[in-house]
């Protein structure tokens, strides 16, 4: 099985098994049965791996889940580029075209290899990336290849995030700490939490 799939298979179990029954269900949200080639569509040009409805409002949602390993973590993470990618059109990555309106980041107790064994999650927010967004557009977070590990709040109102690579070159991304989002704009950044305040 390739890493991607492997990835995919772990992220599929989690939304399943975890997410859907620990996140979702509490908050009243179904989940929207879309055809399978515009679920596919959406996830590669929109950064949107689900649709939810709850009344007559439609949730979108990227989500990314974590193995326990990263419990000490406070942040999520966006991927930024790809600049290694034979394809010119595929350098620019997640960051450039989501448009999902939430983005549910959580840690499982249990390692990736043993996912099977996850009964919860240590940590997870659903945090609110309209509001990201509108920070991003004004600068009040921005991005900075400074060769920092993590975000800074600068002059107590900015949130300054570091630009980090994948090992293996395939990538970069950046950090948001979900905290800092917090302290800087107030709890309305985040539509649910466990773990991280």
């Amino acid at each position: 099985m390739s890493k991607y799939s492997k990835d995919r298979a772990f992220t599929n179990y989690v939304h399943t098994n975890l997410a859907i029954p620990l996140i979702y269900n509490p908050l009243d949200w179904s989940k929207v049965q879309l055809r399978k080639d515009y679920s596919e569509f959406i996830d590669m040009m929109d950064g949107i791996d689900y649709v939810f409805r709850k009344g007559k409002t439609i949730m979108s949602v990227q989500e990314r889940f974590r193995e326990e390993r990263y419990k000490d973590f406070n942040d999520f993470t966006i991927r930024y580029r790809r600049d290694s990618n034979k394809i010119k059109e595929r350098h620019k990555s997640e960051y450039y075209k989501m448009k999902a309106h939430y983005f549910t980041y959580g840690i499982i107790d249990s390692a990736k290899n043993e996912t099977h064994k996850a009964t919860s999650f240590i940590k997870y927010a659903i945090i609110d990336l309209k509001k990201v967004y509108q920070k991003l557009d004004e600068k009040k977070i921005y991005i900075s290849d400074n060769g920092k590990n993590k975000c800074e709040i600068i002059d107590g109102n900015r949130l300054e995030c570091p630009v980090k690579y994948n090992l293996d070159g395939s990538s970069s991304f950046f950090p948001i700490d979900i905290s800092f989002l917090v302290k800087l704009w107030g709890e309305d950044m985040l539509i649910a939490q466990k773990g991280f305040l």
